[in-house]
């Protein structure tokens, strides 16, 4: 379990959604800074917030992140992009480009946060994924992030002798910019972040956050044509 009363946060996308609410919510229960992280950092609004300069793809802006935020006890990889290439019809490299946000970006902040939060004792990873983790509707979308899914358990396993743990947490629609345009129920993005630090403080592998992560997680030992109706017609 973490105690987030004292921590210090960094957040990959705080400035607007989900990134913005874990920020707010991180210093409503006593984290001692957060770092927001934006590709423009003067789009983080939060006044408590330290903003900082991030490309997650970029390894030389991580690598300046890095050296700003040396006393990082808590990471949280929420920047993602939601290309939803079509993998017949759409040019590989957009499938490429959201593996290098959704997979491949979080994969270089960890590594490059990992002996930092080692060297000021330990702390906790929690990494943003998505239901579409384990429902293959969104082409390149969905592959990215169960792809990220796979990446956040190896990592539990290889960071727990380390004194580090590792949640994460699964969601469906949120009421944010990425989702403006479905027309379906949403959650507050306070309400995911909440259920996520929740989830952080009792030492969580996990986080389903609505009722539909819960409800697909739960069809994964099912025939495919459970989750895929299509495939029973």
């Amino acid at each position: 379990m973490t105690a987030i009363e004292g921590s210090v946060a960094l957040v990959t996308g705080g400035s607007r959604g989900i990134g913005r609410a874990l920020v707010a919510d991180l210093y409503a229960r006593g984290a001692k800074k957060v770092y927001a992280t934006a590709r423009d950092p003067r789009t983080v609004t939060n006044p408590d917030a330290v903003p900082l300069a991030l490309e997650v793809t970029d390894p030389a802006s991580v690598a300046a992140a890095v050296e700003r935020a040396q006393d990082v006890t808590l990471l949280i990889n929420n920047a993602g992009a939601s290309v939803n290439a079509n993998f017949l019809d759409s040019p590989v490299d957009d499938v490429r480009r959201e593996f290098e946000t959704n997979f491949y970006g979080p994969l270089l902040v960890t590594r490059a946060f990992v002996p930092v939060i080692e060297r000021n004792g330990g702390g906790h990873i929690l990494n943003v994924h998505s239901v579409l983790s384990w429902v293959g509707i969104a082409g390149s979308y969905s592959a990215s992030k169960a792809a990220f899914w796979s990446q956040t358990n190896s990592l539990r396993l290889d960071l727990k002798p380390r004194g580090i743990e590792v949640t994460g947490l699964h969601v469906g629609y949120v009421d944010t910019d990425m989702a403006a345009h479905v027309d379906a129920p949403k959650s507050t993005a306070e309400s995911v972040a909440a259920q996520a630090l929740d989830g952080i403080e009792s030492g969580a592998y996990e986080v389903l956050a609505d009722d539909i992560s819960r409800q697909v997680k739960a069809g994964l030992s099912a025939d495919p044509s459970a989750l895929y109706p299509q495939l029973a017609a």
